[in-house]
């Protein structure tokens, strides 16, 4: 037959995916995202008293927050969170 093509057997290439999250990307790492650090017991006591405050009035901050999931933290910790060069801390409590 003049003018047909032969068809060719389709060859399929299988490409695997690589998995991003099994890199385990440290948001810590980025440029734009606060330096997080958790307070001990010790530093959490005394934050409290010298502030006289307590606990439940702290700023929440999520367990599940991409920038402290790394730490070793857990419920009622204080997170102590600073921003660039500046001169002033916050803080915030973790909840679940």
């Amino acid at each position: 037959m003049v003018g047909c093509r032969k068809s060719r057997p389709r060859r399929f290439i299988i490409i695997s995916e690589v998995n991003l999250l099994a890199k385990k990307f440290n948001p810590l790492s980025h440029v734009l995202v606060p330096k997080h650090e958790v307070l001990s017991e010790t530093e959490k006591k005394d934050f409290l008293e010298k502030n006289n405050f307590s606990i439940d009035q702290l700023p929440q901050i999520s367990i599940k927050d991409p920038a402290i999931k790394n730490l070793k933290i857990k419920k009622d910790d204080i997170i102590k969170i600073t921003r660039g060069t500046s001169a002033h801390n916050y803080y915030r409590r973790v909840v679940e």
